[in-house]
């Protein structure tokens, strides 16, 4: 009878143990990180660079994530909709597709904000810099920027640049290159870049600013003229173009740029698991490809290092825009 008992002990000890090893594995696997897809929010409509670059840097990190990462476009009042909405998440698993607008821009040109761009957020890593062309219509008697700064400055307010809206990239790109340059030049506003390239084609202006995926095309059709790339490197597109900083400006650079942020109320753990993710993705030779075929640079910085760019990039906008007295669309 003892020896019956105490194999019924045994037994029942077993049994306690093989459930313990079978819990365990389990109740880790449900504190994982991520649990779930990730839902990377892009503030901006579909069709732009923003999505060609969050699908690129999504559909890589998916490999190695343990989650899929789908791109949902939340636009709507110049991006400020989806940076509230992301902030104010809940849960650890939706993060937002930072950009030069949202993040180094709005902070300057709306009196209030619903999120604060340096507090609700924490930088994960810089994905890619979009080249910023400068072209104008090819009538214009300019090869270079020299001569078109020297053209501008003889007819001081009778030149016209278009952009796709106030506040735009090409807005803010367009007003830097005055700053330094001190030309004098008007500032027509559409509302986005297409009918702004149609009245530019046509001879209704006489000049702008452009992400370099909208352009090349029609740069290489002759139907405009590229002076000068914004980028701090000459572009392998365009080998003949010289930089703004070679023709005079030095340490000019202007680029429209986005990269991953995560609301800063995650986990620590969360955060620095997404940070590795995202920068190996980033760096990928598919990545890579894919952006250069849109004219994109794919770069994958820590998120240190995006972080110090962000504030970089607040300074030279806020100077900008305060010169240039940029206001928002309705103010």
């Amino acid at each position: 009878m003892n020896n019956l008992n105490l194999n019924r002990r045994h037994l029942i000890k077993a049994g306690a143990a093989a459930a313990s090893a079978l819990w365990l594995p389990h109740s880790h696997a449900q504190a994982a990180w991520p649990s779930k897809p990730l839902r990377l929010v892009v503030p901006f409509a579909p069709g732009g660079s923003s999505e060609i670059v969050a699908r690129a840097v999504a559909s890589e990190m998916a490999k190695t994530i343990g989650q899929n990462v789908f791109v949902d476009n939340k636009p709507g009042a110049a991006g400020n909709i989806a940076m509230q909405e992301v902030a104010n998440s809940t849960d650890d698993h939706t993060l937002i597709l930072g950009h030069i607008g949202t993040l180094a821009v709005n902070p300057y040109i709306f009196p209030k904000l619903p999120y604060d761009a340096n507090k609700d957020f924490v930088p994960i890593t810089l994905v890619s810099k979009v080249p910023s062309l400068y072209v104008v219509h090819p009538d214009l008697p300019v090869k270079n920027l020299k001569e078109f700064i020297a053209y501008a400055k003889s007819k001081p307010g009778q030149l016209n640049y278009g952009s796709a809206g106030n506040g735009s990239a090409g807005h803010l790109a367009f007003e830097y290159l005055k700053m330094v340059s001190e030309i004098f030049m008007v500032h027509v506003p559409y509302r986005g870049t297409g009918p702004m390239l149609t009245d530019l084609m046509g001879g209704r202006l006489q000049a702008a600013s452009v992400g370099a995926p909208a352009l090349l095309a029609f740069i290489k059709a002759g139907k405009l003229r590229c002076i000068a790339t914004g980028t701090a490197q000459r572009l392998p597109q365009l080998p003949d173009v010289p930089t703004v900083a070679e023709q005079g400006f030095k340490g000019f650079e202007m680029t429209q740029w986005y990269g991953l942020m995560a609301p800063s109320k995650w986990p620590k753990a969360n955060i620095a698991r997404l940070e590795a993710e995202a920068i190996k993705a980033s760096r990928s030779a598919q990545v890579k490809e894919k952006l250069a075929q849109e004219t994109a640079l794919a770069v994958g910085s820590t998120g240190a290092e995006f972080d110090a760019f962000i504030k970089t990039e607040q300074a030279r906008w806020k100077a900008v825009i305060a010169r240039a007295q940029i206001k928002p669309d309705g103010a």
